[in-house]
This record gives structure tokens, sequence and C-alpha cells, in this order.
């Protein structure tokens, strides 16, 4: 008898995940087509990024050696091409080979450039951080007061490795304008930070007993 029952409930079981599979065949097979063009999609996109990234790296290299080869100036147009292709990897690259090699020098282009590596291209914090940092190392013989500091402020008001140096450049920009005070307050800020960098404080230490000493 209990065998009975249990064929019984094994047949009606059956039966139904037979009628499921019968009355939503074709939100079923909708689903599967869905899942297949999404592995389709994920797998396209993925060789498309890889061959991008491919070409980004050859049109680096060749730039490189065309520049080695004393073609200068005829690298400049691929590098920027690079670099607002907006790569991790490759538009840093670039931006950097351009800058070191005194191969741009409009300071709307290069702060343009500099913006493009800190907003577009998700650099992890380190080089964002380093990146930022070296933007404002870059303005700081020109910019004035206000656009420096809303450069470093990301730096300054953060747990940045680059805090103490962006408060150090700080300090010797209001110097240079006798804005003693403040240049006063900047060092005073980078001598009490822990975990601070000590060549710099050192200097900073070294900057208030020579130009705050009474």
């Amino acid at each position: 008898m209990d065998e009975d029952i249990e064929i019984i409930n094994t047949q009606t079981r059956n039966e139904k995940i037979k009628n499921f599979f019968i009355n939503n065949k074709n939100t079923l097979i909708s689903i599967l087509v869905i899942i297949i063009l999404a592995l389709i999609g994920y797998f396209s996109f993925e060789e498309y990024q890889s061959s991008k990234r491919k070409k980004l790296a050859d049109k680096y290299d060749l730039a490189v050696i065309k520049y080695e080869a004393d073609n200068k100036y005829n690298v400049i147009p691929d590098l920027k091409e690079v670099i607002n292709a907006k790569d991790k990897t490759y538009s840093p690259l670039a931006f950097y080979f351009l800058l070191d090699n005194d191969l741009i020098n409009s300071k709307d282009e290069i702060n343009n450039y500099f913006d493009i590596l800190i907003n577009d291209i998700g650099l992890d914090k380190k080089f964002k951080e380093l990146t930022i940092f070296k933007k404002g190392l870059y303005n700081s013989d020109f910019s004035d007061e206000n656009e420096l500091l809303a450069i470093f402020n990301p730096l300054i008001k953060a747990d940045s490795i680059w805090k103490p140096h962006s408060l150090y450049i700080m300090a010797e920009y209001y110097l240079s304008k006798n804005q003693m005070q403040k240049s006063k307050e900047f060092f005073e800020q980078i001598v009490s930070l822990e975990n601070n960098n000590s060549k710099i404080k050192t200097k900073a230490q070294k900057r208030l007993r020579s130009s705050f000493s009474e």
C-alpha cells in the first residue's frame, strides 16, 4: 500500500514538473535566449576591450620608437589619441611621455589631461592621489592661491601619503608671497601630523626656525 502511494506521489510530482515546463515553455526559452545573448555580449565586449588595449599598446610603443628615431613632433597626435582613449595604463604613460619630453606646453591642455587621468580612467586610490599631487606641483609656479588649494584640498583633507607634501608646497607658496601667518600655519600642520614623512617634517621644522623665529 505504501509503495503504491509512493508511486502515485512520484507520478504526480513528475506530472507537475512536466506541466510546469509545458505551460512555461515560452518563458523558459526566452530566459535561456537572454542568458545566451548576455554571455555572447560579455565575451564579445571582453574581446573588443582586449583588442582595443592591444592597439593602444602598439600605438604607444610605435610612438616611443619614432621619438627615439628623432621623429619627435610626429608622435604628438598619436600620443594624444592614446591619452583620450582613457586607458588606465597607456593614457598615463602617453601623457607623462609628452610632458617629460616637453612635447606639450599649453597649460590648459596639460591640466585637461591631468583631469582626464584623475577623473575619467578609474585609477586606483594610490595612483590617483599621486596624479593629483603632480598636477598641484605642476601648477605651483603659476596658479593663484584658490586654484592651488582647489587642487591640493583632496589630499590635504584626506589621510593621504601626499598630505604633508601638499601642505609643504602651500606653505612655501605663502612664504614666497610674504603671507607669513598662512605659511607658518601650514608648516605647523606638517609638524603636528602623526605618521608623518620624516624628511618633510624635518624640512618644515627648519623652515619654522629659520623664517619664523623671533
